[in-house]
């Protein structure tokens, strides 16, 4: 074992478990809640934004953001560009968007009682796609998200799970979109209840009814509109209003950009309420017709929005971050949450860093700053890369995604969405604390299964400022 191995692993492990003298002189035990070397001190975003040298220091301007989201559009087979999309699509292309998700399971799938799926069940969410009317060349329609709603890989609200003891990961959910995503629908489900829809960053399937439907110049105008405000609380929301039910108390995530509806003179009631102490905001909604049209919503002033993305900076990373902290794990955006790929996407979108949806996507994206790792990465390479890890950087394992927010006595710290942590203890045993949330934990610590550490499952770190 080389020193610098050994240095380093002798680090992770008087973290991770320690000798009795080494945990009692520089370790202290696990705290009751299991979550190894964090105390309440770095639950507080202050913490870690204060051992930054250069916290408030732009990594990457307005103009460079501008860049390399134009990278991410035009090189990420996982993106999509709708503007450009063309009068008409391809009967091959429609149905391999579909069929990419809408297949039959090779796998057993639970319900929420834990019984298995019936086939029949699965083959009828199948024929509802209705694949066979899907015509030589569809016509896309143009339309918007109205609420924050589900992007499902078959058209149905069943939800299915991989275990019979699972009911968090529901294996038919994909993703969100969010209110004045963009998208077009190219095909809809037999019994008229679902479209498929591609938006820039995902294709799936979404309820009708949360869709409103005009020309792609209405809908790419309210997108470019200005001014605006960004979106920069986890999840605030409009003001309750009973005189348009659609828009009273609407959730409005991180990263979302909504124009300002400037129709409205500043000394007149908004759905009857005075604006001045709250943004006027355009959202859409349906009109008489069903058709897209806009109307103004309040947003509190005293709620997280900017007038502009935040800067791309170590401390907007931290703060963005944390405000998601203890939110329940969801699975595409489920239980009102996000995953860990949703956590970090929508993390980077308020300071106007668009990502590609999903930990396998944004890991291997041409288009994003990378390092990957494979079979051939020595375990001392791998924690070398570990120990240079700086904040915002992206570190990736099959099927997870974390976040570094620094270091404390050089080893290195995430905040991510995850499911738990396990690690070894002092007698060689192995403790499991379920988290389910937005959580901060070290990184070396962290065991992949029972041989392998997270890092040394690494398959790549992304880089983005």
């Amino acid at each position: 074992m080389n020193t610098l191995r050994h240095t380093l692993l002798a680090a992770a492990l008087a973290l991770a478990v320690g000798t009795t003298a080494a945990r009692a002189a520089d370790t202290p035990a696990p705290p009751p809640s299991g979550v190894l070397g964090v105390t309440d001190a770095q639950l507080d975003p202050g913490y870690w934004v204060q051992r930054q040298p250069e916290a408030d220091t732009v990594l990457l301007d307005a103009a460079a953001i501008a860049s390399l989201n134009a990278k991410v559009l035009g090189d990420d087979p996982s993106m999509h560009d709708i503007r450009h999309l063309g009068a008409t699509v391809p009967h091959e292309q429609v149905v391999g968007w579909i069929t990419t998700l809408t297949k039959k399971p090779a796998k057993t799938l639970y319900d929420v009682q834990g019984r298995e799926v019936p086939a029949a069940t699965i083959d009828d969410a199948i024929a509802n796609a209705s694949l066979g009317t899907i015509p030589a060349r569809v016509t896309p329609k143009y339309g918007m998200a109205l609420r924050r709603s589900a992007l499902r890989g078959y058209p149905t609200d069943q939800r299915v799970f991989s275990h019979d003891d699972d009911t968090d990961i529901d294996r038919f959910q994909e993703s969100t979109l969010f209110p004045g995503d963009p998208l077009v629908t190219v095909h809809t489900s037999r019994d008229g209840h679902w479209a498929f829809v591609v938006s820039p960053r995902y294709a799936a399937w979404m309820q009708v009814a949360d869709i409103a439907y005009g020309s792609a110049q209405a809908v790419f105008a309210h997108v470019d509109a200005t001014p605006y405000r960004v979106i920069t609380g986890a999840k605030p929301a409009t003001v309750f209003t009973p005189e348009v039910p659609a828009l009273s108390e609407l959730q409005l995530d991180m990263g979302t950009r909504v124009p300002l509806d400037a129709s409205v003179p500043p000394d007149q009631p908004v759905n009857g309420q005075t604006a001045y102490t709250s943004w006027t905001l355009s959202l859409p909604v349906r009109d008489a017709n069903g058709g897209l049209a806009f109307h103004p919503a309040l947003l509190q002033r005293n709620q997280d929005s900017a007038a502009d993305y935040l800067p791309l900076t170590r401390a907007n990373i931290i703060r963005q971050a944390f405000k998601f902290l203890g939110e329940r794990y969801g699975w595409g955006h489920a239980y009102n949450g996000r995953d860990c790929s949703g956590f970090v996407s929508d993390v980077y979108r308020s300071m106007g860093v668009q990502m590609p949806r999903n930990t396998g996507d944004q890991a291997k994206s041409p288009a994003l700053p990378h390092t990957l790792f494979t079979t051939k990465d020595s375990h001392d390479a791998r924690v070398k890369a570990a120990m240079a890890l700086d904040v915002g950087d992206l570190v990736y394992i099959p099927g997870h995604v974390m976040m570094v927010i620094g270091k404390i006595d050089g080893q290195p710290y995430v905040i991510h969405d995850v499911g738990g942590m396990s690690y070894r203890l002092a007698d060689g045993s192995m403790r499991r604390v379920k988290l389910n949330a937005v959580s901060v934990t070290p990184l070396l610590p962290l065991m992949f299964n029972d041989t392998q550490t997270f890092v040394d499952r690494m398959t790549s770190i992304v880089r983005i400022p």
